[in-house]
């Protein structure tokens, strides 16, 4: 049995920015078991963990040396120059050609040789491995300190290596200094500073809990969990959930310390969202509860330390802190309600929506256009969403906005609630934004839809006119983002066709040197429709089941598309199982007429002769065909896709029958005829409803 060791890395460094850390973990994993496979030694198990200060490698079982392992090399002709057998030999560690193997190929004789190579070390080999790694380490910035060439994250100050008890002989070339592998780490940087010599893997995780370092993220994750708990059920009160925050905080401290902090009754008539975005943004503290859902005048902070006097004046100055956030919010919010929200707006047209396109100003009385037209098709009221869209940009010129840029639109609903203006209205423009993401909300109602519509519509066709597009992984302007936005709302309008509101977008701006509408159009369906594609993919739609129903009805409203990609699905997939057969007889019905069709250089499309339908099977099929589509095209005129499914599906039998009994190429040249138009017919039904000829099977 091959003998092997444990392995444990600690890159020890100034705090590791906790958006970065998780991805840090993934990466060294990953390129160090890069390494292990392209050195060909082998091991049970690769964890990594990181932490404010440390990231930390755990390979168990790590193999003691490399595999022995032989090598092949292909030699110069046998026939070739002298010295260029003799070069060969040489580099292959051979004294003479009775060595090598003389072997036949493609290209004539040649020489081969076989080597033995003796497997390495492994801890000779870590060494290079650790400073590949992180010569190659993807962080997503870096920096250098001190002179040194070589960045990382942050300073890089100890690195520990350790195969089994041995320290990896080795050292890390910064340039100016030069860092030394060892087996010396550091405790909790306040509470536990001392040296510690590490001897294990295990007398890693003892030492480290004891100077006051959870190194693992779970059981940090945990503790602050548990302590969370534990304070908000001695207050009867209720953490406002927020994963994020807590993955962050998780990332800040090495041994967490959770805390009750009040917040003064006076800053509880802000708005919520404007209490809970000063505790979480800028303070990383999690907001309460009350039972009944009310903001409480609370908040927990997790420090990373254990204070002598139990937290009271850790506690003390995070309050001072929040006080002095939520007296400018104060403050802010007092000074934007003296002038009402439309006031705010007029001054949008000084503000640059962008260079090419105008100011906001502009953009906001296109938006404005939009609307009015958007609005009769998605059951809105229109004079409320021309009023939203006036104002939905207007609180960016707001005091409490320009401090809290994540509030923009809720602020507004705020203001204009002040204003009196109508709920719609108010709940439109704080929606507007809506969905920023793939996860994220759609807007409460249809205003806010209309809104939120044309708001993209408007980004979108504009962008795309003055020839900014998305390009590879770029896309600064968040394009793609925007055009999942607008599938996502219009798939919720079942009578919504998006081009005439594209066409009218473009035909709304003014500026010079724009691209033809018709190339911006054709660029904005491609993009739109690839966006339609990839969203759909994600939820578990066939790629080939959205080509076929893309390629029989691209003009469609986005909800009937994804009816009908939904019906054909269920028709694959369905309970009766007819998909696989009647895509079967689908696909044998094109073939014949293809190659007949090809072979007689002609189409066989037209009016089958019923007189010339002559055995029982053709003419029941016929009759079937002819019923059949009736239903079809009624059910599609009606946008009842399921049922023209099930029609379709009722072919099944009468095609079997068909291709069991009837000979198509039959020696009478009208039967053959007809009977290929007959099967014609079959692939033109079909194609109605979808093109199957691109429907890959049913697995």
């Amino acid at each position: 049995m091959m003998q092997t060791a444990n392995l444990l890395i600690e890159l020890l460094s100034e705090e590791i920015p906790a958006r970065m850390q998780l991805q840090a973990a993934a990466d060294f994993k990953r390129l160090f078991t890069e390494q292990f496979k392209q050195a060909q030694i082998t091991w049970e198990t690769i964890d990594t963990f990181v932490g404010p200060r440390r990231l930390v490698l755990v390979g168990k079982d790590i193999s003691i040396q490399q595999r022995d392992r032989t090598q092949e090399r292909r030699g110069p002709r046998v026939n070739a120059p002298t010295k260029a057998i003799e070069g060969f030999l040489k580099s292959a560690g051979l004294s003479s050609v009775s060595e090598c193997e003389q072997r036949e190929t493609d290209k004539g004789t040649f020489l081969f040789a076989t080597q033995y190579i003796k497997g390495l070390k492994t801890c000779d080999i870590v060494p290079d491995m650790l400073t590949a790694v992180i010569k190659s380490f993807p962080w997503p910035k870096v920096m250098r300190w001190s002179g040194n060439t070589q960045p990382w994250v942050r300073p890089l100050h100890s690195i520990l290596c350790l195969f089994g008890d041995q320290v990896v002989p080795g050292q890390l070339d910064l340039g100016e200094a030069k860092i030394k592998f060892g087996n010396c780490t550091l405790g909790h940087r306040f509470m536990a500073p001392n040296s510690l010599t590490i001897k294990s893997t295990e007398d890693y995780w003892e030492q480290l809990e004891r100077a006051l370092v959870l190194v693992c993220q779970g059981p940090r994750k945990k503790m602050i969990q548990h302590q969370i708990k534990h304070l908000v059920k001695k207050h009867s009160l209720v953490v406002h959930e927020d994963p994020k925050l807590l993955d962050e905080v998780t990332g800040l401290v090495e041994w967490p310390q959770a805390m009750l902090g009040n917040i003064e009754p006076e800053f509880m008539s802000l708005p919520r969202e404007v209490l809970v975005t000063s505790m979480r943004v800028h303070q990383k503290y999690f907001a309460l509860e009350k039972a009944n859902g009310e903001l409480a005048p609370h908040f927990i902070v997790v420090a990373n330390i254990k204070a002598l006097d139990g937290g009271t004046t850790l506690v003390k100055g995070n309050e001072r802190v929040l006080r002095a956030r939520l007296a400018d919010a104060q403050f802010f919010y007092d000074q934007d309600r003296k002038y009402s929200l439309e006031e705010h707006g007029k001054k949008l047209d000084s503000v640059i929506f962008h260079a090419q396109l105008g100011s906001l100003g502009q953009k906001i009385a296109r938006m404005q256009g939009l609307a009015e037209q958007l609005a009769p098709h998605m059951s809105a009221d229109v004079t409320q969403a021309r009023r939203a869209a006036l104002l939905c940009k207007s609180d960016l010129l707001t005091e409490m906005v320009g401090e809290f840029p994540e509030l923009q639109g809720i602020m507004g609903s705020y203001y204009a609630t002040h204003d009196g203006e109508p709920t719609a209205v108010a709940q439109a423009i704080a929606d507007h934004y809506k969905p920023r993401g793939p996860q994220d909300n759609l807007p409460t109602d249809s205003v806010g839809d209309v809104v939120a519509l044309a708001d993209k519509l408007d980004t979108l066709a504009g962008f795309f006119a003055v020839g900014i597009k998305p390009t590879g992984t770029k896309d600064p302007y968040a394009l793609r983002r925007t055009a999942l936005g607008i599938i996502r709302i219009a798939e919720r309008h079942q009578d919504l066709n998006l081009m005439p509101y594209l066409t009218k977008a473009y035909e709304f701006y003014t500026a010079k040197d724009l691209q033809s509408k018709e190339q911006v159009l054709q660029e904005l369906k491609t993009f739109l429709l690839d966006r339609l594609k990839v969203h759909w993919r994600e939820q578990g739609q066939r790629h080939d089941h959205i080509a076929a129903v893309f390629a029989v009805a691209k003009e469609t409203p986005l909800a009937l598309l994804h009816q009908r990609v939904l019906a054909l699905q269920n028709l694959m997939y369905g309970k009766d199982a007819v998909g696989e057969d009647l895509l079967s007889a689908y696909k044998r019905a094109c073939n014949i007429v293809r190659i007949e069709e090809i072979k007689d250089n002609k189409r066989y499309n037209g009016d089958v002769n019923t007189k010339a339908l002559v055995e029982p099977e053709e003419l029941k099929l016929h009759q079937s065909l002819v019923t059949n589509l009736t239903e079809i095209e009624s059910s599609l005129a009606q946008n009842e896709y399921s049922q023209s499914m099930t029609y379709l599906a009722n072919l099944k039998p009468d095609i079997d029958a068909f291709f069991d009994k009837v000979l198509v190429n039959a020696k009478q040249e009208d039967l053959r005829i007809n009977r290929l138009k007959l099967l014609a017919f079959i692939r033109d039904i079909f194609n109605r409803i979808a093109d199957f000829g691109v429907i890959e099977g049913t697995k």
